[in-house]
């Protein structure tokens, strides 16, 4: 009797011990306090606007998966691209050019991709210029300056720039204003005549613009009465969210369900439509950016040189 009652006795203080080394074997897990799962986003917006709603985000995957999760916004794509390579970034929103040179040097996997308003899997890249600038066709951004967003944005330098070496158009001076809002507030204030920023479609049923001006509607509400559109690039896939590849298959399904699920709650859709313009998220796969590899091989931009840069 003695001898079950010692055991009684010891048992809480065992079990105690057994739980508490458990979680000293899994501190520094990725998940774990220590070691928090990192999501990178690419800085096409104001970064303290995606750092203000990554938090709501944050809070909801914790709460939802029961890791730990933390946020950067690097002060560029590449950096984007080569925090995949250093281990830093274990998941990222990142745009569609970034992600095949991310899948090409490091082995990122797309797993979802961002819906826009108007259930828009696709996007394309715009050209704007001043109403008053006398710029009315691509033609006539010759020997005129324009702004690109970043060397490694899809919409807002790639396809703009192959678009333009298609049709034998030279401007006079190119400059790199590494954000959407950027470019479209260099135009706005004469800074540069041209610019090459993402395009989305009005929203539905309505004439509100949610192209990248939207971006820059708060500071200069007459922006659409003074930047107009002249052209546009072809359509690419959605900007998807990359998975670093060697992530536990089971911890990279917990945290996809846990993403579409944020993205169907209200707050998450006001969240992730100001970090990105996100209403939705739908699974993906690297084959659906194919279109997109080959688009760039036909426009005779090599992925090779670039990647090796």
């Amino acid at each position: 009797m003695k001898i079950l009652k010692y055991f009684l006795y010891l048992l809480p203080i065992t079990l105690f011990v057994i739980i508490l080394s458990a979680r000293e074997l899994n501190e520094g897990a990725l998940g774990s306090r220590t070691n928090p799962v990192r999501i990178y986003f690419t800085p096409s917006v104001d970064a303290e606007r995606i750092t203000t709603n990554a938090k709501e985000l944050v809070d909801f995957l914790e709460e939802e998966t029961g890791y730990y999760f933390t946020t950067a916004v690097p002060a560029s794509f590449v950096a984007v691209v080569e925090a995949f390579g250093t281990g830093k970034a274990d998941i990222a929103g990142i745009n569609t050019f970034s992600y095949l040179m991310a899948n090409e040097k490091y082995g990122a996997e797309a797993k979802l991709r961002i819906v826009r308003d108007g259930n828009q899997t696709t996007y394309k890249g715009q050209f704007i210029t001043r109403f008053d600038s006398g710029i009315n066709s691509l033609k006539d951004i010759q020997d005129r300056t324009i702004a690109y967003v970043d060397p490694s944005s899809t919409s807002g330098f790639i396809l703009p720039k192959a678009k333009l070496d298609k049709m034998g158009v030279k401007p006079s001076e190119s400059v790199f204003a590494m954000k959407h809002d950027n470019v479209v507030i260099m135009v706005y204030q004469r800074q540069v005549d041209a610019g090459a920023t993402y395009y989305a479609p009005p929203r539905q049923g309505t004439d509100e613009i949610l192209d990248a001006r939207m971006r820059v509607k708060q500071q200069f509400p007459d922006v659409e009465e003074k930047v107009k559109i002249i052209g546009f690039t072809e359509d690419i896939p959605n900007d998807p969210l990359v998975f670093r590849k060697d992530i536990d298959e089971r911890m990279k399904e917990k945290i996809i369900n846990a993403l579409i699920k944020f993205v169907s709650t209200e707050e998450g859709q006001k969240a992730l439509f100001e970090i990105y313009d996100v209403v939705g998220l739908i699974p993906t796969s690297d084959k659906d950016y194919d279109k997109l590899r080959n688009m760039l091989k036909a426009l005779g931009i090599s992925f090779e040189k670039l990647v090796k840069k």
